[in-house]
């Protein structure tokens, strides 16, 4: 009687891939490369990395950049766009469409986080307070970092969440310096809701901070977003000059005396412009 065989799944049989030879030849021969390699791509790539995220470019702006004739500029330009990777305006000037900007702005929030780091640090140790960062992702503003106390009474910070734009310290920090139609649409998108007592929910009444805000470049939050608590922030400029971000410091009502108020002020403000100047 022929012995049964049992056929071993494709999914646990070890998969034996051919390399072909001219992708081994171009990972060590340089020519190979740049026989391989795809102009109408990298020109496009080139197109993009003009891009900052932020600042839409005209034609001429992009030409200059590129060193490409403005007639292959514009066919490299349509198919982008065709594609969703740039959109047009109605002047005439391209940005990169959301999907890429949100990237960019996840790439920038990042490199701004490892700079902020050290100011995290240094205000935690010093007042042994938590001490946290956010960043303004298009029209919602996130916690990127926080370094808490070890006190058992404290105030906390999550990672990734979403702040309230009128009653968080960095939250109004940050959306005090945007231009009113994108404040509108950041106090549209998460509401003039309640939290406590002391929650400014008079749209006229927060825009009357804000203007106090941009004077200062600091933002308090006294028992507005959570009873009990008080904490600082201090607006952070980017190259462009643009709030993007905020630092804070974060503390319980009870531990809080008019002269620590004061240091806390300004340990937080000189905080955010020294990870501003740090470009």
């Amino acid at each position: 009687m022929p012995r049964k065989t049992e056929s071993t799944p494709v999914s646990d049989r070890a998969v034996r891939r051919r390399i072909p030879k001219w992708a081994l030849k171009s990972a060590t021969d340089s020519s190979a490369n740049e026989q391989y390699y795809l102009r109408s791509i990298g020109r496009a790539l080139d197109v993009l990395d003009c891009f900052d995220g932020t600042a839409p470019l005209a034609l001429k702006d992009i030409s200059a950049s590129t060193d490409l004739p403005e007639s292959t500029l514009f066919r490299v330009l349509l198919t982008l766009e065709k594609h969703g990777y740039l959109q047009q305006a109605v002047d005439g000037t391209y940005q990169l469409s959301a999907k890429l900007r949100f990237g960019w702005l996840v790439e920038e929030a990042n490199r701004l986080k490892l700079k902020a780091r050290p100011e995290l640090e240094r205000l935690a140790n010093q007042f042994n307070e938590t001490a946290s960062i956010a960043y303004l992702y298009d029209d919602r503003i996130h916690v990127l970092d926080s370094i808490e106390t070890f006190h058992e009474i404290r105030m906390s910070n999550r990672v990734g969440r979403v702040l309230p734009p009128h009653c968080s310290a960095m939250g109004k920090a940050i959306t005090a310096f945007q231009d009113r139609a994108l404040a509108d649409q950041i106090l549209e998108v998460y509401g003039l809701s309640r939290r406590t007592e002391h929650t400014i929910t008079d749209r006229a009444r927060l825009f009357s901070e804000f203007d106090q805000i941009r004077q200062t470049g600091i933002a308090c939050d006294r028992e507005e977003s959570n009873l009990g608590g008080i904490c600082y922030a201090g607006a952070i400029r980017n190259a462009e000059q643009k709030i993007v971000a905020a630092l804070s410091l974060s503390t319980p009502v009870v531990r809080m005396t008019p002269a620590r108020e004061e240091e806390t002020r300004r340990a937080v403000l000189d905080a955010a412009q020294r990870v501003g100047e740090n470009k």
